[in-house]
């Protein structure tokens, strides 16, 4: 799968926005300026709580294929 470039900084735009991440702006000589993004607080429980949710779904289907397969 692939994610366009406009895509992939329209979700890291949000979740900026959402205080989720952070970024942080390095400039060196001769380089390109980058962004590095890393995890808030907040970002850290949100995405603790979609890995739980995450979990929850393919119990579930691994459930149901279990039941499935008899």
């Amino acid at each position: 799968m692939e994610v366009g470039i406009s895509t992939l900084y329209t979700v890291l735009y949000r979740m900026e926005e959402r205080d989720w991440i952070r970024g942080r702006w390095v400039e060196k000589k001769g380089e390109r300026r980058r962004c590095y993004y890393s995890l808030t607080r907040e970002g850290e429980d949100v995405l603790a709580q979609q890995r739980r949710e995450w979990r929850a779904f393919v119990d579930i289907v691994d459930r149901v294929i279990a039941m499935s397969e008899g």
